[in-house]
């Protein structure tokens, strides 16, 4: 007996934006809110959801791409569809907005899928882990050494054992920084440091030879992630136990292989709501597993707890503070890190999300918020 096949009937694009609860900055940028952009895509008598953080004009993007690409067709066609999206875009450039835009779709119509077929996004995919490790993430350069250290430590008591900090706006201050954190945080907890970018090479070996001082295991964009040859330099030069990590500003596969080729990385870094999708994201994994490298999912945390439990060369997520926040205010379903661990409930349809409207009304930036 053949699969029934249900087309898609409906689609719907709004965009929510929410302000910080204090202000932040990394090495490169500071900012006072965040914008979530929701797509939803109905078929038959289910609706799948997807999101990516961004500008609003990702809604704008995504709204045509479903229209143009998505609607009248077979709701479980995911690659079929995902292709007519990447086609779609072909004049105006796959990466960036309309890279993001795809990214909402396509983890929607991942969700709608297995809403269809009766089951978890995760065993639909198929799992090769039942839970993913989480690492906290926050510890903005805006913040007071007391707000980080309080930050760091909530984490720690959690359960979390590995925790992230950003520096680079003030490099002066940076290694006083780093020790609170250490300090604050004990010596057996993992400390990591994002500069997005803030550095050059030689300011960024410099660097790491400081903060090696308190044992500082994960270096996170030392240099511009455009700089391949840069990054490289700066791997070559730092200690053995530190790792280099960058990707998330990479929009597809071929990226992925220039980084690698480059022998940028340690471990590669990938974002499902910027690489287009679930899809994009397993063709980066697939990419990373064929050099041997671990992958490390970029934010999002709930989204990325489900396609990170596929995959088999998965580190860990980063537990976003930014988006902890705002997946927990606007979903039920949000998936709390226990014990340092993010384990998705099986049992459930889809990614087992339902948005809350009600709750994201005062936030609308765009779009009618009216469910699809």
């Amino acid at each position: 007996m053949g699969l029934s096949q249900p087309c898609i009937d409906e689609i719907a694009v709004s965009a929510y934006t929410i302000p910080t609860d204090a202000p932040e900055a990394d090495g490169t940028l500071s900012w006072d809110s965040t914008t979530l952009v929701l797509a939803e895509i109905r078929a038959g008598d289910q609706v799948g959801r997807g999101y990516t953080y961004g500008s609003k004009a990702i809604a704008v993007v995504a709204e045509h791409l479903g229209k143009k690409c998505l609607t009248g067709q077979p709701a479980l066609d995911t690659s079929r569809l995902y292709l007519a999206m990447l086609r779609q875009v072909r004049n105006n450039g796959s990466r960036g907005i309309a890279s993001m835009a795809i990214s909402a779709l396509d983890i929607a119509l991942w969700d709608l899928k297995a809403r269809l077929l009766g089951c978890a996004v995760t065993v639909l995919l198929g799992a090769s882990q039942s839970s993913v490790a989480a690492y906290g993430s926050g510890g903005f350069t805006s913040y007071s050494n007391a707000k980080l250290a309080k930050q760091l430590e909530g984490w720690v008591k959690s359960g979390i054992r590995s925790v992230k900090m950003k520096i680079g706006s003030h490099p002066e201050s940076d290694p006083e920084r780093v020790s609170v954190a250490r300090k604050t945080i004990g010596p057996d907890v993992a400390l990591f440091v994002d500069a997005n970018g803030a550095f050059n090479a030689k300011r960024a070996i410099a660097m790491a030879d400081r903060f090696s001082e308190n044992g500082v295991s994960w270096f996170e964009e030392p240099v511009s992630s455009d700089r391949l040859a840069d990054m490289r330099r700066v791997r070559d030069a730092v200690r053995p136990e530190m790792e280099i990590a960058a990707g998330e500003y990479g929009y597809d596969s071929l990226y992925f292989r220039q980084m690698l080729e480059a022998k940028a990385v340690d471990v590669l870094q990938l974002d499902a709501t910027r690489c287009k999708g679930f899809t994009g994201f397993l063709e980066g994994a697939a990419v990373a597993a064929s050099f041997g490298c671990p992958v490390s999912a970029h934010c999002a945390p709930t989204l990325h707890a489900h396609i990170g439990s596929a995959v088999s060369n998965f580190r860990h997520v980063e537990y976003f503070h930014d988006h902890v926040r705002i997946e927990k205010m606007l979903f039920d379903g949000f998936i709390e890190a226990r014990n340092g661990k993010l384990q998705p409930d099986f049992s459930s349809l889809g990614l087992g999300l339902t948005f809350k409207r009600k709750d994201a009304e005062r936030y609308l930036a765009w779009g009618e918020g009216e469910a699809a």
